[in-house]
């Protein structure tokens, strides 16, 4: 019988075939969802960990020990690979190697780092500031030296556009892949010749944000594979579409006092069981 591969060598393999679409997961279940619906990879937003988890804004509040294990829950729920969102990485550069060994035993096959100063924001809104190249480029070093296994993903984000243009944007990401990584996460580019170009200056894996209404178009998957991206991320298209449904759906409970409307419109019991694998009859959940 032969051994499966990792995930990070399957990650690593599917960017080099080809452009990879990783809907955002939130939680495991909804990473089961990314995987039943036959997408090859699942992303973990950090946006969407703190706002469905703790119910906090993306600035930075989750520790790298709650990262750590909620990404794991939706990185162990899958068999396809998890790329995780690992914010400014939680400190300096000896940190970051923890953050990448973390990351590890939590089963992610890569995970993304970038050079906002502490706290961050989200990476479409104004007031932004970056931390000097010197700096990012010894976390990337660190981050990139540290690794266990050679086939984990390393992810480089500059935020660089909204703050110093998109000539800095370049130059910082050239920086980074000198220092160590893998591939470049050029945030909240601002038009889809900006992609273009981007991707025509800066030789290596890209990955583009679809993230709904920031600053980026929203372009298909075919665009920016066809511009040479490698990865496109859609973080909290589920988180919004489950959110939207949600209070519709309270409001209404609230004005009716029955839910009964509703029924055609939620996953019912056998189709949760379905998707986790789980039989009832059963002795055990894992038979």
């Amino acid at each position: 019988m032969m051994k499966a591969l990792p995930k990070s060598t399957l990650l690593r393999r599917a960017i080099e075939q080809g452009c990879v679409m990783m809907p955002g997961a939130f939680n495991a279940a909804t990473a089961r969802l990314v995987e039943r619906a036959g997408f090859p990879a699942v992303y973990v937003s950090g946006a969407g960990l703190a706002n469905a988890t703790a119910g906090v804004p993306d600035i930075g509040l989750l520790t790298l020990t709650e990262v750590a294990q909620l990404a794991g829950y939706i990185a162990d729920a899958v068999r396809i690979p998890a790329l995780a969102d690992a914010d400014t990485g939680f400190g300096g550069p000896e940190n970051v190697a923890r953050t990448v060994h973390a990351f590890e035993r939590a089963g992610l096959a890569g995970m993304h780092l970038e050079d906002q100063s502490f706290p961050k924001r989200c990476g479409h809104l104004a007031g932004k500031e970056l931390i000097p190249i010197e700096e990012v480029t010894a976390k990337i070093a660190a981050a990139a030296q540290s690794r266990r296994d050679r086939d984990f993903l390393l992810v480089a984000r500059t935020d660089a556009r909204s703050v110093e243009g998109f000539e800095a944007a370049v130059r910082r990401a050239q920086n980074y892949l000198q220092a160590g990584a893998d591939a470049v996460f050029p945030e909240a580019l601002e038009s889809a010749q900006e992609f273009r170009d981007f991707a025509r200056r800066v030789r290596a894996p890209l990955l583009a944000n679809m993230t709904e209404f920031g600053r980026s178009p929203l372009l298909s998957v075919r665009q920016l594979g066809d511009m040479g991206y490698r990865i496109v991320i859609f973080p909290l298209t589920a988180f919004r579409v489950s959110m939207k449904a949600a209070e519709r759906c309270l409001g209404d409970l609230k004005r009716r006092g029955t839910q009964r409307s509703w029924l055609d419109q939620m996953q019912t019991r056998q189709e949760l069981y379905d998707l986790l694998d789980y039989d009832p009859r059963a002795d055990s959940w894992m038979d």
